[in-house]
């Protein structure tokens, strides 16, 4: 027999988990006891040590090496075992009549060979009243490892089980999984006692006396230039008298549908939720827990569901701490191979794939088990009910509506946001449904205007678009005119100064660009902070971009993965660029930023009325230069927005200006200056405050007349 290591990386995808490695060794390491066990009286305890050594690896660069070594006290490599191991698709443990051994499907190893270039074996296992010590040691570029790179001789009872030690951690692992992060920050002593309390609790408590008064002893080590650094060396241990009791456990019944109408069959899927109410007194975790799981290991995390904010995921709530795991038959054989996610769940039934086949949606399962885990973790102060009838008095969200559009009151919602949401689901229904608009558009195009089947065709994309409207309910959609309209005359009135706060004291400093800035984007707070914004006043397609900044360090911003936008030191060069114009504020940002995945910036400059937009021009372009330098590539597309009241026309070369109104326009490739290699593209607006204002009139004021709405 032979494992294909290259085979093997190309089979088996790398796991988004970044504690997988030390998970596998520990699942592999109970199961091994629980083999012995089963045949062998003496072993009573499960006993796992591991120890994690940190070397300074280039000292220029600041790498970090690291090596694990984890030794149980199970089986140990014996000849049924090594066959499994040589076997890329095992069914090995599946049958094994022992309860509570974990589901073998061969793939978990290949995790080792991903992440470490070095993999040494070094085991002893009984057969009859003989031990035998059988060793392996693979390093890359080694592509196989077969029965002939086992060697065996004698071996002793004391040593009986299995040390697996991996050393030289792979590049791709530093980038796509550690994010650049040190090993010996990632994983100390106290992080891995807690994370795998976290990941095995269900399945330590679940095994009870089969593992005995087990330990897990964690060891952590620093080295520099081949001596163990003072005072390094870090222990911490999990045992039995550490697990808790579980407070909750309940089963709740999904009903299986129909995937091509989505009609009830009658049938279930059962789910058992589990709930630990931990007190952060006694077990210091990092966060909050709600994860679905597979063979009792979390696999999904879904805790920011259930806990809205940063704040509320990381620490406890009245002094405890609460860890949901939800299980089931039906998601243990759903699980993909890397164990970071299932495989075929759709959010919705019907899904729209025609060769689906599941019964059952995310969408049913959290309708059936949110209402269990919000009486679980919700605290006394917020109540479900009172949410819904809040949005039911103040915003016209009624019950049937949340169940049209699928909407489930999360926990800690507020009833605006919940309204947003429902209004959000109706606005994307309405593009979804005019999908079919396209194809009309096409066979308009091929008609002739001057016979009777363009009008025809004209008609009948009327109503369509018509039609779709339906999906919208019309007192909400008459409340989201009133309020834009009511923030177009807000933002008329700050530009002409007619605001009741701008009628300042002579002498007093006027504050008109702030007022106009935190018209469209409240200032120094992102899309993160702030879901209630008016962009839509520039663009109604930047309402929805990835992500909003008004004034605050670009170093921070990172995608919903966690990745950074740009380099670490943005803010110190925009610092830099300001400081050489005399800028009164110095630690400046572009007044707004918006970003999306896609590759594409939009730069948004204010300016007080009075002050002269050609006098800045050159900011906009300065800004994407450096934006497109410092985010690596990621950005290619700026657009830029200087808008103010003020501008000289004789100093606007190579601008183009509108047809009507009173802006100019401009599109250029963006080139380095000193290497002339192309960075992306731009293109810039300098507009009047009373164009956006007009153009924004225009948008809304059909639906004005139709509503009959007038705010003066």
């Amino acid at each position: 027999m032979t494992l294909d290591i290259r085979g093997s990386l190309k089979g088996t995808k790398l796991s988004r988990n970044p504690y997988v490695v030390f998970e596998e060794l520990i699942s592999n390491a109970i199961d091994s006891f629980l083999i012995r066990k089963n045949g062998d009286a003496t072993a009573k305890n499960l006993q796992i040590n591991i120890a994690v050594d940190f070397f300074s690896a280039d000292l220029i660069d600041g790498l970090e090496e690291m090596s694990i070594s984890c030794k149980d006290n199970g089986c140990g490599f014996g000849n049924d075992q090594l066959d499994a191991f040589l076997t890329k698709d095992t069914s090995y443990k599946d049958d094994l009549p022992i309860p509570g051994i974990g589901k073998c499907m061969g793939a978990g190893r290949i995790q080792f060979f991903h992440h470490f270039a070095v993999l040494a074996l070094d085991s002893t296992y009984r057969t009859g009243d003989t031990f035998v010590r059988r060793q392996m040691s693979y390093s890359e570029p080694k592509k196989q490892i077969d029965f002939q790179d086992f060697s065996s001789n004698q071996g002793s009872a004391d040593n009986l089980g299995t040390r697996i030690t991996l050393k030289n951690l792979r590049m791709p692992i530093r980038d796509r999984v550690l994010r650049k992060t040190l090993p010996s920050s990632l994983y100390s002593a106290s992080v891995l006692k807690q994370q795998t309390l976290l990941t095995f609790l269900q399945r330590l408590v679940g095994l009870g006396d089969q593992v005995g008064d087990f330990e897990i002893n964690f060891v952590t080590r620093q080295w520099s230039g081949g001596e163990l650094v003072n005072s390094s060396e870090k222990t911490e241990s999990l045992k039995r008298s550490d697990l808790p009791t579980v407070t909750t456990e309940k089963i709740v019944s999904v009903e299986e549908c129909d995937p091509i109408t989505g009609d009830g069959l009658g049938t279930h899927q059962h789910f058992n939720l589990s709930h630990y109410r931990l007190d952060a007194q006694q077990y210091s975790l990092p966060k909050n827990a709600v994860a679905f799981c597979a063979k009792s290991s979390p696999v999904k995390d879904v805790t920011s569901q259930y806990f809205r904010t940063r704040a509320e995921q990381n620490n406890p709530a009245a002094g405890f701490y609460h860890f949901v795991l939800i299980e089931s038959d039906y998601l243990d054989i759903r699980v993909n191979e890397q164990r970071d996610d299932f495989e075929g769940i759709p959010e919705e039934i019907p899904s729209g794939d025609l060769f689906s086949a599941e019964k059952i949606s995310y969408a049913a399962i959290h309708e059936a088990i949110d209402p269990v885990i919000v009486e679980m973790v919700a605290p006394s102060d917020w109540n479900r009910v009172a949410v819904l009838q809040e949005a039911v008095n103040q915003f016209g969200i009624s019950e049937a509506m949340l169940q049209d559009t699928s909407t489930r009151i999360r926990y800690g919602e507020s009833a605006q946001v919940v309204a947003e949401r429902v209004l959000r689901k109706y606005q994307e229904r309405v593009i979804n449904e005019t999908s079919a608009i396209f194809t009309l558009k096409e066979e308009i195009r091929k008609t002739e205007p001057d016979t009777e089947e363009f009008r025809t065709k004209i008609n009948e994309l009327a109503w369509k678009y018509t039609s779709s409207l339906k999906s919208f309910d019309m007192a909400n959609l008459s409340q989201l005119i009133v309020r834009r309209a009511a923030i177009v005359e807000v933002l008329d009135l700050a530009c002409g100064k007619g605001l009741a706060m701008q009628a300042v004291a002579e002498g007093v400093r006027r504050k008109d660009e702030r007022i106009i800035h935190s018209i469209f984007f409240p200032m120094r707070k992102d899309s993160t902070e702030v879901v209630d914004h008016d962009m839509w006043l520039l663009s109604e397609e930047y309402h929805y971009y990835d992500y909003i900044a008004s004034d605050v360090p670009l170093a921070n911003i990172a995608w919903d993965n966690g990745d950074k936008v740009f380099e670490s030191d943005i803010d110190v060069e925009f610092q830099k660029l300001l400081s050489t114009r005399g800028y009164d504020n110095k630690a400046k940002r572009p007044d707004i930023a918006l970003f999306n995945k896609e590759g594409s910036a939009v730069i948004v400059e204010f300016k007080a009325p009075g002050v002269p937009l050609d006098e800045h021009i050159g900011d906009l372009v300065e800004y994407a230069h450096l934006l497109a330098a410092k985010s690596g590539g990621k950005l290619r597309k700026f657009y830029g927005y200087l808008i103010g009241d003020t501008v000289n026309p004789l100093r606007l070369n190579a601008w183009t200006p509108f047809s009507a109104g009173k802006g100019w326009f401009q599109s250029n490739p963006l080139v380095d200056p000193y290497t002339r290699q192309p960075l992306g593209e731009t293109y810039f607006e300098i507009l009047n405050f009373n164009d956006v204002i007009e153009r924004a009139k225009k948008r809304i004021s059909i639906y004005q007349n139709k509503i009959k709405l007038e705010i003066k």
